[in-house]
């Protein structure tokens, strides 16, 4: 317990430090992950402004490094034109559709933890001991305990799952690195979420044992927003609409936290036809109902948004994930 308060102490230590001294210390993270794999690496390239970041940081050290997108057909269209203006980059495209796989898996709900246990107790030949401790927890502690407050899902009348995610993006990554035996940079910081902080508490920087670097894991969203302003950076036109997050437009992993207007309000108006067909086609808004989680459906809580609605932009050509 005591290392743990230490290793939280130093990570706090390093994400106040100034901007300049972050720069220092992830140029020595990236230039040691580069020469260890003597130059065989990628940047794994979101299109969002920490990868934006990242992809800066390490092409000013190595001009030549690679970056991969994954373009599942669930990004913003913004993030998709964006990408197509970086120059050496691979697009990568999962082998099925987001809705196969949300009728195959189930839908992304709560947080990748809770929609694993969930998974778990609603699909799984479970021992009754382990059932039990997702449940009601053991002798050891609560850890991945069922929230008391989740259980009603347990009766949701349509499927749970986490793995969404690992269909469409770490999939089509994996057969990349084993094609190419490249190693990625990725873009996380440990202030995103818990899971990240207790990943960068476990790890560092770089794991050479699980082959993964985070070399900006230290920093904040400030710290990323202070370098693109530095640096002059252009950024994708999709945080100039209100969106802060611009990871999957549909996933509802932590919407229930969301500000009001939460992300699906904001998408009524800033890209009302991907809004009806997430919420009709996909069946998202029966989800969200069930969840009593408001999507959008009170009209004038739309019409109160100051959001600019997005430009006409054509969906993904490959047709994945979009009508």
């Amino acid at each position: 317990m005591e290392t743990k308060r230490i290793e939280l102490f130093q990570l706090k230590q390093k994400q106040v430090l100034p901007l300049k001294a972050k720069v220092i210390l992830t140029n020595r993270r990236i230039k040691e992950w580069y020469e260890h794999y003597k130059g065989n690496v990628y940047v794994s390239f979101s299109g969002g402004k920490d990868s934006t970041v990242l992809l800066h940081l390490v092409r000013k050290l190595y001009p030549d490094v690679e970056a991969v997108f994954v373009d599942t057909g669930l990004e913003y269209p913004e993030i998709r034109e964006f990408v197509k203006t970086i120059n050496n980059v691979t697009v990568l495209r999962p082998k099925m559709a987001f809705k196969q796989v949300l009728d195959t898996y189930g839908y992304p709900v709560v947080s990748k933890m809770i929609a694993t246990t969930l998974r778990k107790l609603r699909t799984s030949n479970l021992s009754e001991k382990y059932r039990n401790k997702l449940l009601n927890g053991d002798e050891r502690g609560n850890t991945g305990k069922l929230s008391k407050k989740y259980k009603y899902l347990l009766n949701a009348p349509f499927k749970i799952s986490e793995q969404c995610c690992d269909v469409m993006k770490k999939n089509p990554v994996k057969i990349y690195e084993r094609k190419t035996k490249k190693k990625g940079f990725i873009g996380t910081m440990a202030e995103d979420s818990f899971n990240r902080q207790i990943e960068y508490l476990k790890q560092g920087c770089n794991n050479f044992s699980k082959e993964k670097s985070m070399p900006i894991s230290f920093w904040t969203q400030k710290d990323v927003w202070d370098y693109i302003k530095k640096n002059k950076l252009e950024y994708s036109s999709i945080y100039n609409k209100g969106v802060e997050h611009t990871g999957c437009m549909f996933c509802m992993f932590g919407i229930q936290f969301d500000k009001t207007p939460n992300r699906f309000m904001c998408m009524k108006k800033t890209h009302p036809q991907l809004y009806n067909y997430c919420i009709k086609n996909l069946g998202i808004g029966n989800v969200l109902e069930f969840m009593q989680i408001d999507y959008g459906k009170q009209e004038q809580l739309c019409l109160q948004l100051n959001l600019k609605e997005a430009p006409s932009i054509p969906p993904n050509p490959k047709g994945i994930g979009y009508p």
